[in-house]
């Protein structure tokens, strides 16, 4: 009678030490990325606000831009993976090169897009006059480095499909040390002004691409895999990742539309709003740290044919999901006196922002089961209906976002409605995840 519930506690233990192995580092990864963004913003700011302005546009379309493609990355984990558990090694480094060359291909055509049509994107996101220079300028030079973005996605993939979460984190402290230090040289020591901030911001990406890119061609070479470019093997990648990008771009909608409706409120809204946004945003970090791990660890059990390996990682996964969720909710629920004086001394905005700060708080658990399943459901490639169940997210979003203005409830409703979003996934994913359909074993799906 003792004997089961050992086995049980014993693998629970084997989870919850890979799940940390892979969820830490990744949640260093993930929490360096926007310190590019922040380090470019201190440095710029000191030049001037039509500077600094200038950077937030520009900053903001290359964002959207890049987290666009990010199904390079989540894509190219679960596929690797699968061929990892297969024992596959050759099969896994040959997908991963795969993902490569299409992030090169990808970048190369929004640089061609990007670089002629600056001006006009500038001028559709409503730069001012005085910043619409600025912005200009370090778009067109850090389009250069998109190319570089998508190839570290893409390899960031490859590692974590690998089960190697770490090196993608010595890489971004890396890449984040080096672009502050670039950029204080090329700003105020050759005096290249906003100019200098971009390019040494595309020195740092390109940087970091070239060193993933020699670890990856290390490991193709150990392992007997081609670097050569394949059409098919391209060509199955963008397919894989078509369906995560119509699930990415419904997220956007999303946020797009929940900030529009935050603007038309009121400023103090708005304001309370953005406020909010950063810190969903940082909280969504330590969240999407365990659906990485989700998608390297499901990923490998099935390339194993271990369906039931599967299952009870995803079912320690949730919990985990669920536990983090708690804890982030009391988190923001004890710190919130502390949290809300950093961004703005304005008592009305802080009284706008206290009651969605709590519904945000309250939503936690209910995000931890989301992010988690959505890494298992990509890990096991099951992105088609990932793209569908977030088409029907946005349908039952847009109706309840809309009507906020109508029937009042200011940005607490808002945030209501963000709540029900994310409900309305946790409902779809779950009832998946119960269904047991994303359970394809073998070294492809």
């Amino acid at each position: 009678m003792t004997q089961a519930p050992a086995a049980t506690r014993a693998t629970r233990r084997q989870h919850d030490r890979e799940i940390v192995m892979l969820a830490v580092p990744a949640f260093g990864a993930l929490v360096a990325e926007p310190l590019f963004v922040m380090a470019d913003s201190a440095i710029v700011g000191h030049l001037g606000t039509a500077q600094l302005a200038g950077l937030g546009v520009a900053s903001a379309l290359l964002t959207t831009a890049v987290s666009i493609f990010v199904f390079l990355a989540y894509a190219t984990t679960a596929a690797v993976a699968r061929r990892v558990g297969a024992g596959d090694l050759q099969a896994a480094i040959r997908q991963g090169m795969d993902g490569i060359w299409l992030a090169l291909l990808i970048g190369a055509t929004v640089i061609a897009v990007v670089l002629p049509s600056a001006p006009s994107l500038i001028d559709l996101f409503g730069a001012s006059d005085t910043a619409a220079p600025y912005a200009t300028t370090y778009l067109r030079i850090s389009s250069l480095g998109i190319p570089a973005m998508l190839i570290v996605l893409a390899a960031t993939g490859v590692l974590r499909g690998l089960q190697n979460t770490k090196t993608p984190l010595y890489v971004a402290i890396s890449g984040f040390v080096a672009n502050a230090v670039l950029n204080v040289v090329l700003v105020y020591g050759a005096d290249l002004g906003i100019a200098g901030s971009a390019w040494g911001t595309v020195i740092a990406q390109w940087g970091m691409a070239a060193v993933y890119l020699v670890v990856v061609v290390r490991g193709a070479r150990r392992h007997g895999a081609s670097l050569a470019p394949d059409a098919a093997g391209i060509r199955a990648s963008a397919q894989a990742g078509a369906p995560l990008l119509v699930r990415t771009l419904s997220l956007r909608a999303i946020l797009l539309i929940a900030t529009a409706v935050a603007a038309r409120l009121g400023d103090a809204d708005i304001a309370a709003h953005q406020i909010i946004l950063s810190l969903w945003s940082l909280l969504a970090f330590a969240l999407d740290a365990i659906a990485i791990a989700g998608q390297a660890i499901i990923g490998r059990y099935l390339g194993a044919d271990d369906p039931q390996g599967a299952r009870a990682a995803c079912r320690r996964m949730v919990q985990w999901g669920i536990a983090v969720g708690v804890v982030l909710g009391l988190l923001v629920i004890i710190s919130r006196p502390l949290f809300l004086p950093l961004f703005t001394s304005d008592p009305t905005v802080k009284d706008t922002a206290l009651p969605a700060l709590i519904m945000v708080a309250l939503s936690q658990p209910i995000c931890g089961v989301v992010f988690v399943l959505d890494g298992v459901l990509m890990g096991a490639g099951d992105g088609p209906y990932l793209a569908g169940a977030m088409l029907v997210t946005l349908a039952v979003f847009v109706p309840a976002a809309m009507l906020v203005p109508t029937f009042g409830g200011g940005l607490t409703a808002v945030w209501a409605a963000m709540t029900l979003m994310m409900a309305v996934r946790m409902l779809t994913l779950l009832l998946r995840a119960r269904s047991g359909r994303w359970v394809v074993t073998g070294a492809t799906r």
